[in-house]
């Protein structure tokens, strides 16, 4: 992949991550569960400032990688409505 070319993936990841979070945004029937995404799962940025991107979790279950789940389930699932720290 030459230099263009991913500059133009990681524009288009950049877009799409953030028309997810938008359309997440106003959305009451789901939150931010931290804790529970898998490697690469994520659906943002991470807390820490360690990337900016949705998919770029390094660990499963990360404490301060998040994602989107379906309000009310998020302790059933192991993970934390606030980040670790």
């Amino acid at each position: 992949m030459n230099k263009r070319q991913f500059l133009l993936a990681a524009a288009l990841a950049g877009i799409a991550a953030a028309s997810a979070n938008v359309a997440n945004a106003g959305d009451d029937s789901k939150e931010k569960c931290f804790g529970v995404a898998k490697a690469g799962a994520n659906d943002c940025a991470s807390v820490t400032g360690t990337h900016s991107c949705a998919g770029q979790a390094k660990t499963d279950n990360d404490p301060n990688e998040w994602k989107y789940v379906a309000k009310g389930t998020c302790a059933d699932m192991g993970g934390s409505t606030k980040p670790a720290g």
